[in-house]
């Protein structure tokens, strides 16, 4: 995967303090919709204006204390059909979010720099939306909405359940670091793929991220 400079501009490779990452660039996402046809023709789906961030969902009932730290295992989002295994992910040598190997496409990927979902402050899982091979593990995430689960399970099993409060497309040129990765005081989620408009040669101008917020353990 590429990754971010800490003043978001992509013409720079050095990366700062975690916070203020400014764009996720997944591996392979330039090889991808060659113009070959099949599954490739229409492109994943994108996220709808009425999906946008709105308002962090409101307690419907006793709000969970944040959780220890233990990694996560296992990425569920039932609504579309998401269920896949979780590996850890770092930086690479030039200091960018890495991702799972483009041949582990069904594979999510928990970055370790920041916290482990259900914890005080903002988890970050990301995964391809597609590789030369056909569709991956987050394919379908921009069809996200409002008010849908994400469930993570972590190591300790506990199983850290988060409610979707937005689904955007942002540019990566101009991603809103802060405003994505950035601590609200509450343990949140953001799941991060690749989407927006596609080139052969640059590949895809955004990133479709899902911000949630942790609504209940089991």
């Amino acid at each position: 995967m590429g990754g971010t400079h800490v003043e978001g501009s992509v013409g720079h490779r050095r990366r700062g303090a975690w916070g203020v990452i400014a764009v996720v660039l997944l591996v392979g996402v330039h090889l991808v919709r060659d113009g070959s046809g099949d599954w490739r023709t229409d492109g994943p789906p994108q996220p709808l204006a009425a999906a946008a961030p709105g308002l962090p969902p409101a307690a419907t009932g006793a709000v969970p204390d944040p959780l220890d730290a233990s990694p996560p295992v296992r990425v569920r989002v039932p609504a579309v059909r998401i269920d896949a295994p979780v590996t850890r992910v770092g930086l690479d040598a030039e200091g960018w979010i890495d991702a799972p190997a483009p041949d582990a496409p069904n594979l999510a990927g928990w970055f370790t720099g920041a916290v482990t979902p259900g914890e005080r402050g903002t988890a970050v899982v990301v995964g391809h939306v597609d590789t030369p091979a056909g569709r991956a593990v987050f394919y379908d995430l921009g069809a996200l909405a409002r008010g849908k689960r994400v469930e993570i399970v972590r190591a300790d099993g506990h199983t850290a359940v988060f409610t979707v409060y937005g689904v955007e497309a942002v540019p990566k040129d101009a991603f809103p670091a802060r405003r994505i990765y950035g601590s609200t005081g509450s343990p949140e989620l953001r799941l991060i793929t690749c989407g927006g408009p596609f080139s052969p040669d640059g590949g895809y101008e955004s990133n479709v991220v899902v911000s949630a917020r942790l609504t209940e353990v089991r």
